[in-house]
């Protein structure tokens, strides 16, 4: 397309884009440069050619890191008929939903709704996210049709915060399905979910897949049921008995990633054609459940974070700024709601005078430069420790950082 969208994203201007055999960048708003640099135009055409319009959007990985993900428009189109089956078995026609989205189209499943109902003939209602974050506002502000099904995708943070007011648990009560992805349920939440009979089906997906391949029906759910359900009709799942890894074969796999080198990589596979996840699970007979992560990643409010990647950030900008830090790790706390946020502990370098250098006016400059970043990436704490260090090689002993952190939190000494 001649220009990239804006961060609120103009649907007709997608559509269009779509319609006209183009790929589409879909950059967060943070991060607006990527729209116009990530594809060259030698790479755009070549991807057009080959696989026809679609999106490049932001992924958390299998392994090590945030990628660019190629999804042609087919395997977008792929997915939402697969859910529309799903919603066939539980007999709701998806011609009559109404699709709520309060999820922003550079995540997958935010895009997912339009895809569908594009599809599907159905409506599709954007949600602004501050909606989201007063949950009285958007009960005032979103009127329920008594008469046609309506669906929504929600991350648990959304979830959590949706719960905690009465009218919105009482809102969330008249909806036909409500899809609960990106991280884990915790299970008091899933509880208090069913407490409230909140028809919710968690799901499990990810970019690479187009979104969701299994989904648990509400009614199994509310009768007590966990995990994430089965694998929708055109997927197959399997365990790698060795690393307990998540395996995906289907159709609507990517094409791959867009690379450092400004190319193509092709999406991993094994010999026999199978996607390895950078999650672990088991199939039992209800479906999947999942572990968790495999990697250093963690999940922060429906996000994949790696912590590694923002401490290297960090450290870059405080060498580049003169900043007195002599060491910095990132380690994840368990928060309810968000799943896990960070906490950062901090040690300053010594001044020139061979005394330390004000810890806080440190941590003042570190916070200021996250300032900006996404809620899940900025540390939600600040600490001091003097003698924060790695190994002689080199290597960080995360587990014995995280203990200490334990340990300080539980108000002991952690410096014995």
């Amino acid at each position: 397309m001649s220009r990239p969208l804006q961060p609120q994203y103009d649907i007709s201007a997608l559509e269009g884009a779509w319609r006209r055999g183009a790929l589409v960048v879909l950059a967060p708003p943070e991060q607006p440069f990527l729209a116009p640099t990530l594809l060259s135009p030698e790479l755009r055409a070549e991807l057009e050619a080959t696989w026809g319009p679609g999106v490049v959007v932001g992924s958390g990985g299998s392994t090590g890191g945030r990628r660019w993900c190629l999804q042609p428009l087919t395997h977008l189109e792929a997915s939402a008929a697969a859910t529309a089956e799903w919603l066939g078995l539980e007999g709701i026609d998806p011609a009559d939903c109404l699709h709520l989205n309060p999820l922003p189209l550079h995540h997958v499943s935010g895009l997912l709704p339009l895809v569908r109902t594009n599809q599907w003939g159905a409506r599709h209602q954007i949600l602004p996210p501050e909606l989201l974050r007063a949950p009285e506002a958007l009960v005032e502000a979103v009127a329920l049709p008594g008469h046609q099904p309506v669906l929504i995708s929600l991350v648990p943070t959304q979830l959590a915060r949706l719960m905690a007011v009465p009218q919105a648990r009482a809102w969330l009560r008249q909806l036909a399905v409500v899809w609960v992805g990106g991280a884990a349920l915790p299970e008091a939440l899933a509880a208090e979910a069913r407490s409230a009979g909140i028809r919710l089906a968690p799901c499990y997906g990810a970019t690479e897949t187009a979104a969701m391949v299994t989904a648990l029906p509400p009614g199994q759910f509310l009768a007590g049921t966990s995990g994430c359900g089965q694998p929708l009709a055109d997927v197959r799942l399997r365990i790698d008995p060795l690393s307990q890894a998540l395996e995906v074969a289907a159709g609507r796999l990517s094409p791959g990633w867009i690379g450092a080198s400004g190319a193509l990589e092709p999406l991993p596979r094994t010999a026999d054609g199978w996607w390895r996840s950078g999650d672990g699970g088991r199939l039992g007979s209800t479906g999947l459940e999942i572990f968790g992560r495999l990697d250093g990643a963690i999940q922060s409010g429906g996000e994949t974070v790696f912590p590694e990647q923002l401490e290297q950030r960090l450290r870059a900008l405080a060498q580049a700024q003169g900043w007195p830090l002599q060491e910095l790790l990132l380690l994840p706390v368990a928060e309810p709601g968000w799943g896990e946020r960070l906490t950062a502990l901090v040690r300053p370098a010594e001044a020139a005078n061979g005394q330390p250098a004000t810890g806080e006016a440190l941590i003042a400059m570190l916070q200021g430069a996250v300032a900006a970043w996404p809620p899940p990436e900025r540390p939600r704490q600040w600490l001091l420790c003097e003698s924060l260090a790695p190994t002689s090689k080199g290597k960080w002993l995360r587990s014995h950082w995280q203990r200490w952190l334990q340990s300080l939190e539980a108000d002991h000494s952690p410096e014995r």
